[in-house]
């Protein structure tokens, strides 16, 4: 599979500055890329190029996050409604009509409110930790959040607060890898993050949104009647280990998709970070399958 390189770029997008990734051909099937918190597309510098022979790969920082700009929060409605619309806006100015989506952590609520929105456009849906359903919840990991969700307080926000730090940060990407794998982890990643969050005006952009949590919450039932009425392809890449994102969260797509596809690698919540070929396979293998030959 040939390597093509990976282009920087941004486009204003409803007055906002996004920076995105993007490889490949310009006439090939397009995924785009949805990352998760605390990161950034930079969470796909190992997938991209390994796909980006076949395949159009698009990732953009969300607005607030990695090289996007971060209005302050007087300035921007951020919540995962808010989110979404601006990604809306963003398959708009790139003119992208049909799009299998990758989705992870924050990116999954934000993706599938794409796909209620206009499922038509939605070729096929690659979940990697990407959650739609209660089960999928770790207990211990969404405690702090949902006592914010409950009621915000110095108490709750301080409890949040640690979670964008660098230990907290670190955490989410050590947790529930086995020790085989613990040194492909990179150091650099977990640093980046957490720089990025210790920007000026991140603590109440992060603070909104994770209040704001409890909206995808109410989403669950539409994004699962969404799944069984449209019973579009979709293969789950999730890290067994992780302990935001458990595993039976990934199960739980067979019971509204029965064709779904899930895999349990042995990692955390951040598996690309150690099992970017192995996933970049899968995918490859999935499209290739469920959405180009189909189409």
């Amino acid at each position: 599979m040939s390597v093509l390189p990976v282009h920087h770029r941004t486009v204003t997008v409803r007055g906002h500055e996004i920076h995105y990734r993007e490889a490949g051909p310009a006439d090939a099937p397009v995924l785009l890329l949805l990352h998760g918190f605390p990161t950034s597309s930079h969470m796909f510098r190992d997938l991209i190029p390994r796909l980006s022979g076949s395949y159009r790969l698009i990732a953009p920082d969300h607005l607030g996050f990695g090289r996007s700009a971060a209005p302050d929060a007087a300035d921007f409605d951020y919540t995962f409604a808010g989110l979404a619309a601006l990604t809306d806006g963003f398959t708009e100015a790139l003119g992208l009509d049909r799009f299998a989506l990758y989705i992870q952590d924050y990116g999954s609520p934000i993706g599938l409110r794409l796909a209620l929105a206009r499922p038509e456009r939605i070729t096929a849906i690659i979940s990697q930790n990407g959650n739609a359903y209660e089960e999928g919840l770790g207990a211990e990991a969404w405690a702090p959040v949902l006592a914010l969700i409950a009621e915000r307080t110095p108490e709750t926000e301080e409890a949040v607060r640690a979670i964008r730090s660098l230990d907290g940060i670190r955490w989410q990407y050590e947790t529930g890898v086995p020790d085989e794998y613990r040194e492909l982890l990179s150091p650099d990643a977990w640093h980046h993050d957490a720089a990025l969050m210790a920007r000026p005006g991140q603590d109440e952009i992060q603070t909104r949104l994770i209040a704001d949590y409890a909206s995808n919450f109410a989403l669950y039932p539409a994004f699962q009647e969404y799944f069984r009425s449209s019973q579009v392809p979709l293969l789950a890449v999730w890290g067994a280990g992780d302990q935001v994102f458990v595993p039976a969260g990934a199960e739980a797509f067979r019971r509204d998709l029965p064709d779904a596809e899930v895999h349990l690698l042995p990692t955390g919540h951040f598996a690309l970070e150690t099992h970017a070929p192995r996933i970049a396979s899968l995918i490859d293998d999935f499209l290739a399958r469920r959405v180009v030959k189909g189409e």
